[in-house]
């Protein structure tokens, strides 16, 4: 998503239990030996530098490709391009493209199209322009070279360019056809056949992929909008994988040989944001009292069944730009002692926003709900749609929101938009001058030590000022049949089908 606008535009689709009988497989692809993976909705269109649907990124990520793109442990490896280089200013990143590469009409990639895909992020604003936000040039210097330039160093350009499928280098003539949303075309390693609605999308084999032809005929991309459903399918044999997994089946299905699954740390973190600028959220004691009075522990159990990992801080361990932090115990005798220095007495209503589309939002609610009670915090659950959650979130209208972010690779992804003064999604007005500076640093330093080091503070300083009251980080959970082989679940959750092999298909 990779980004938080991935949780705007989530479609679910709805899909009869009929759906899911065996007599349904053979018109899915199974008579062609396609992989049929369950999804929880429809994607909402199919043009990767327009969509923000995590549905639709599910299976964008194997029709596109990014110039570079990041592997398992999520370092950024080469991709269209085959390599690049940096000038000794950090100014100017040339960028050597693979020779060879084709579309999937035939049509042949060259760096026209990658100066076309970023000028139409650039041009159209469209939703990953910040993106570009220090790129001053983007220009073609040959069929096979890109250049681009930048007003200053900018060290975590690969991850911009690459990070997630909202990059994908697009073709000019599918765009400007007009198919593109709903015919995409791309280099990846499958291409685009047919989108049945409200039923499947279903993908075929690109023989002519510059990373080899994959080992499957196809993927078949099914939308089965509940988990239960979902699982019994794979249990059943009628599909081969799915990331529907109901949370609460976890610990069972740990034992169950039928099936693989995964449980796999995320780099997605959920928070709450109260606004500063309403009183008394605008008294740092006040959002401290609110910190010490969440537990954390009883959250996570409660939304993900002890799945997610409770973190005070957005990046979680085992991620390289982790950093240690848990000032936050649950605490209520601190919490009430923190709320009488800032002159709170009495009670104190407090208008928490959360949507029905992400029931996590109003699980975690509830048990924050109680949480605050001793406080003499009087919590009103507002449950809204996702629409009308953007609506107040982006007008202030709320005392404190839950959502999360998704994704995310670089550490100026989870803090520059949201905790810096001028940040894009800093809905909760947070502002200092020393977050700001740190922020502002990171983003030109190029040196790998210093930079942790700006961030880790930087982090430490928007827990101690309770910018975000950070909750826990998920975890990507993904079941699978035994005899699916090449597949890997990525903290990114990032779903490639790429190397993937079913039972039948590594037969000689």
């Amino acid at each position: 998503m990779r980004r938080p606008a991935t949780f705007v535009a989530v479609v679910a689709a709805l899909l009869s239990l009929v759906a899911c009988a065996p007599a349904e497989r053979v018109d899915l692809g199974q008579s062609s030996g396609n992989l049929i993976a369950a999804i929880g909705g429809e994607p909402d269109q199919l043009d990767p530098q327009k969509t923000s649907a995590y549905f639709s990124f599910e299976v964008l990520e194997n029709v596109f490709d990014t110039l570079v793109e990041p592997d398992a442990n999520l370092t950024m490896r080469p991709a269209l391009a085959e390599s690049w280089t940096v000038s000794p200013d950090q100014l100017q990143w040339t960028f050597r493209l693979r020779r060879g590469v084709t579309f999937h009409d035939g049509s042949p990639f060259t760096a026209d199209d990658v100066v076309y895909s970023y000028r139409r992020i650039i041009d159209e604003k469209l939703s990953n322009v910040d993106k570009f936000a220090a790129v001053t040039d983007v220009r073609a210097a040959g069929p096979d070279t890109v250049v681009i330039r930048v007003k200053q160093p900018t060290p975590n350009l690969l991850t911009n360019l690459g990070g997630f499928k909202g990059m994908a280098i697009v073709s000019r003539r599918n765009v400007e056809s007009g198919q593109i949303a709903t015919h995409p075309v791309g280099t990846g390693p499958f291409s685009f056949v047919s989108q049945r609605s409200g039923d499947s999308i279903t993908l075929a084999a690109n023989p002519s992929y510059w990373g080899g032809a994959p080992a499957i005929p196809g993927v078949t991309f099914q939308f089965i909008s509940e988990p239960s459903t979902a699982l019994s399918a794979l249990q059943a044999g009628e599909i081969d994988w799915t990331d529907s997994i109901p949370t609460q089946r976890v610990q069972q299905l740990l034992d169950d040989e039928s099936i693989h699954l995964a449980v796999t740390p995320s780099n997605d973190y959920w928070y709450l944001a109260l606004n500063e600028a309403r009183a008394p959220w605008n008294d740092v004691r006040v959002r401290q009292a609110i910190a010490y009075a969440i537990d954390r522990d009883a959250i996570v159990q409660a939304t993900s069944y002890g799945t997610a990992v409770a973190n005070q801080l957005a990046i979680p361990q085992g991620n390289p730009w982790y950093v240690p932090y848990d000032r936050y115990r649950y605490d209520v005798d601190e919490a009430k002692r923190l709320l009488a220095e800032a002159g709170i007495t009495g009670s104190l209503p407090l208008d928490m926003l959360v949507t029905s589309e992400y029931p996590e939002t109003v699980t975690a609610a509830q048990v924050i709900a109680d949480n605050l009670a001793p406080l003499g915090v009087e919590v009103n659950i507002r449950t809204v749609d996702m629409a009308t959650w953007l609506d107040e979130q982006n007008t202030g209208h709320f005392d404190m929101l839950m959502m999360g972010w998704l994704g995310n690779i670089d550490p100026d992804d989870f803090y520059y938009a949201q905790h810096h003064t001028g940040g894009s999604n800093n809905a909760q007005k947070f502002s200092d001058p020393e977050v700001d500076r740190l922020l502002d640093a990171g983003r030109v330093q190029v040196d790998r030590e210093a930079r942790a080091a700006d961030y880790a503070r930087a982090a430490t300083r928007i827990a101690d000022e309770v910018s975000y009251l950070y909750l826990y980080n998920p975890s990507v959970i993904q079941g699978w049949r035994p005899d699916l082989t090449g597949y890997e679940a990525r903290r990114d959750g990032a779903v490639r089908f790429r190397t993937a092999r079913l039972g039948e298909a590594t037969e000689p």
